[in-house]
C-alpha cells in the first residue's frame, strides 16, 4: 500500500476533515463529548469550510443526517461521542439501514489502551452496529483514516445504499502523522451489480407480451436511482398501471392516469385489487415488505413475478420470483426502453383497474365538530400545489399523508418506512430543509412522536430553518389506539395522553410562531399561514376516535380490506 507523504504533520482529526472535504462533504450533524473533543477542537479551525449543525440529541443528529440524505441522495454525516452518545445513535443507524439511506456515522471511542477494559463511556459499537450497518470500521492507526473514510463513503453510496459506522478512538484522532496510506478504493469482495443482465430483461419483456393483467410495483429503489422519468416512460409505453410502496410515492405523480397510489395495509382499493388479481407483477426497487404483501400465502397467487433490485439478497426472499433481474433501477428501465416495443394485450385490464380509482378513492366524511386530518393534508396539498417536500413522523398521520398529499416527484416524501421510528419527523425535516433551502418543507407529526424529539426545535431559529410543523393532535398514540379499538375490544391500554404539555407555550419557548386550529369551518382560511416564510407550529386538534381506512388487518390478504367506501 503506497504511502502519501504530508507537507507537515497532521492530526487524525485533520485527516478526517480533509478527507471529507476532498470527497465533497462539507456538512456534519453532531453532538460533542469527551471522546471526540480532538475532532471538535479541529472543527473550530475549519468553520469556514465545514458546516456543523449542533443537534440537541444524538438520535436527532442521525435523523437530521437521514433527512439530508433522503431528500438529496447525497451521503449524510453524523458525529457523536462514545458510550451513551454512540448508543443514542443506534436507532437512527437502524432506521437508515431499513430504508437504504447513505449515511456515514462517526462514533467516538475511548483511547485504544482502554478498549476492552470497560473504560469510562466505552461501548462496543462494532459489535452493536454490525447487524444494522452495511459495514463498520474501528480505526487503529491514524494513517489509515483517509483510506477508511474513502472506502466507507464508497460502500455507503454504491449498490444498495446504507449506513457505515467508523468508530474513532480518541488517541487516534489526536495523534499526528507525517504520512497516510493511499485512498484508492480496492474492495474485491464488494462489487455490486449495477448493469442488469440483458437476457433477463428480455425475459421480462417476453412475459409482458403474454400477460393480460400486468402491474408495476414501484419501490423506493426507483427514487434512490432517480429513475422516475424512466418509470413513467415505461408505464406509458405499455399502458401498465403502477402501484407505489410508501417509499416509492412520487416516482410517478399521483395525478398521473396510470398511478394507482400506495398499496398494502393502508393502500388504495385500486392498488390492492390490482396486486391481488394481476397475472404479472413487475417489481422495481421494492422488497415485498409485510406491510405491502399482507398474508404472503395469499399474495398475488396467480401472478408471475419479475423482481428488479440492486440487492440480490432481496430477490426471492419473501415472494417466489420467476424472473430475477439484479441491477440498478434506472439502468434496468433504460434497457427495457432500449429494446424494441413488444406487442401486448391488456387494454381491458388497464381500463378496469383505472376504473377502480374512481370507484373507491381514498375518502372521508366531513365533520362539523372536529377538523378532519385528511382534509388538513388535502388543503395543504392544494396550498403548496403539490410541490412541497413532505416529512412525516410515524403513525396515523403518516398514513393520511401517504393517502392524501398529491406527490409529484421522487424523494418528495421523507418518512421512516422499514423501522417506523417515532421521533424521526422533526430532525428529518430539519435535515431536509437544510439540504433544500429553496423548497417548502412541511412536517406532519403526531403528539406522540412530537414529544420524542421536540428538543430539536431549538435548531430552527439558530440555523435559519423555516420548516412548518403540522402537529396532528389526538391526545393519543393514534395507531396503537386504532388497533386496540379494532382488535382488542377497545381496551385502550396506555395509549392515551391525559397530561400533555401546552404545545403552544412550548413553541413560544423555542421562539417559533404557533397556531392552534380547532374550527372545521375556517380550516382553509386558517391554514393560509403555512405559506409564510418562517418556522412555525400549527397544532390541529382532531377527534381521538379517527381511524386510518382502508385497512388490511394483520394476517389478512390485501383484498380483505376493511373500511373501503365505494361511490354510488
Amino acid at each position: 500500500m503506497e504511502k502519501i507523504t504530508l507537507d507537515r504533520p497532521k492530526s487524525g482529526s485533520e485527516l478526517v476533515l480533509d478527507t471529507l472535504l476532498t470527497l465533497g462533504i462539507d456538512r456534519i450533524f453532531g453532538y460533542p463529548g469527551g471522546a471526540v473533543l480532538p475532532l471538535y477542537d479541529t472543527l473550530y479551525h475549519y468553520q469556514d469550510r465545514v458546516v456543523h449543525v449542533l443537534a440537541r440529541h444524538e438520535q436527532g443528529a442521525v435523523h437530521e443526517a437521514e433527512g439530508f440524505a433522503k431528500s438529496t441522495g447525497q451521503i449524510g454525516v453524523a458525529l457523536v461521542t462514545s458510550g451513551p452518545g454512540a448508543t443514542n445513535a443506534i436507532t437512527g443507524i437502524a432506521d437508515a439501514m431499513g430504508d437504504s439511506v447513505p449515511l456515514l456515522v462517526f462514533t467516538g471511542q475511548v483511547a485504544t489502551a482502554g478498549i476492552g477494559k470497560d473504560a469510562f463511556q466505552e461501548a462496543d459499537m462494532i459489535g452493536m452496529t454490525m447487524p444494522i450497518t452495511k459495514y463498520n470500521y474501528q480505526v487503529r492507526h491514524t494513517e489509515d483514516i483517509p483510506r477508511i473514510i474513502t472506502e466507507a463513503v464508497h460502500i455507503a453510496t454504491t449498490g444498495r445504499p446504507g449506513p457505515v459506522v467508523i468508530d474513532l478512538p480518541k488517541d487516534i484522532s489526536a495523534n499526528e502523522v507525517d504520512f497516510y496510506y493511499e485512498t484508492t478504493v480496492h474492495l474485491p469482495s464488494y462489487q455490486p451489480t449495477v448493469e442488469p443482465n440483458g437476457l433477463q430483461v428480455k425475459k421480462l419483456l417476453a412475459q409482458l407480451s403474454q400477460s393480460t393483467r400486468p402491474v408495476i410495483l414501484a419501490g423506493g429503489g426507483i427514487a434512490y436511482a432517480n429513475a422516475g422519468a424512466e418509470l413513467i416512460q415505461f408505464a406509458e409505453r405499455y399502458q401498465i398501471p403502477v402501484v407505489s410502496t410508501l417509499l416509492g410515492l412520487g416516482t410517478m405523480p399521483i395525478t398521473h392516469e396510470l398511478s394507482l397510489g400506495m398499496g398494502g395495509m393502508h393502500g388504495s382499493y385500486a392498488s390492492n385489487m390490482a396486486l391481488t388479481d394481476a397475472d404479472f407483477i413487475i417489481n422495481i426497487g421494492a422488497r415485498f415488505d409485510d406491510r405491502l404483501t399482507g398474508n404472503v400465502a395469499q399474495f398475488a397467487t396467480n401472478a408471475v413475478v419479475a423482481h428488479v433490485d440492486v440487492d440480490p439478497a432481496e430477490i426471492g426472499k419473501v415472494i417466489k420470483t420467476a424472473i430475477p433481474v439484479v441491477g440498478d433501477a434506472k439502468k434496468t428501465l433504460e434497457m427495457l426502453l432500449s429494446f424494441d416495443t413488444v406487442a401486448t394485450n391488456h387494454a381491458d385490464w388497464t381500463s378496469q383497474v383505472l376504473h377502480n380509482k374512481t370507484r373507491a378513492p381514498f375518502s372521508y366524511e366531513k365533520d362539523d365538530t372536529f377538523i378532519k386530518p385528511q382534509e388538513v393534508i388535502e388543503v395543504i396539498g392544494e396550498l403548496t400545489k403539490g410541490e412541497a417536500i413532505i416529512v412525516t413522523d410515524v403513525g396515523q398521520h403518516q398514513m393520511w399523508a401517504a393517502q392524501f398529499y398529491p406527490y409529484q416527484f421522487g424523494r418528495q416524501l421523507i418518512t421512516s418506512g422499514g423501522m417506523g421510528t417515532m421521533g424521526f419527523g422533526i430532525p428529518a425535516a430539519i435535515g431536509a430543509k437544510l439540504a433544500n433551502p429553496d423548497k417548502e418543507v412541511i412536517l406532519f407529526v403526531g403528539d406522540g412522536g412530537f414529544q420524542m424529539t421536540n428538543q430539536e426545535l431549538a435548531i430552527l431559529n439558530g440555523y435559519g430553518v423555516p420548516i412548518k410543523v403540522v402537529l396532528i393532535n389526538n391526545h393519543s398514540l393514534g395507531m396503537v389506539r386504532q388497533w386496540q379499538e379494532s382488535f382488542y375490544d377497545e381496551r385502550r391500554s396506555q395509549s392515551t395522553f391525559d397530561d400533555e404539555p401546552n404545545f403552544q407555550l412550548l413553541a413560544q419557548a423555542y421562539g417559533i410562531a404557533s397556531y392552534h386550529l380547532i374550527n372545521p369551518a375556517t380550516l382553509r382560511e386558517d391554514l393560509q399561514v403555512i405559506l409564510e416564510n418562517k418556522p412555525m407550529l400549527i397544532e390541529v386538534s382532531i377527534s381521538n376516535r379517527e381511524h386510518v381506512l382502508p385497512m388490511v388487518p394483520a394476517g389478512k390478504a390485501n383484498h380483505e380490506m376493511l373500511g373501503v367506501t365505494f361511490n354510488a
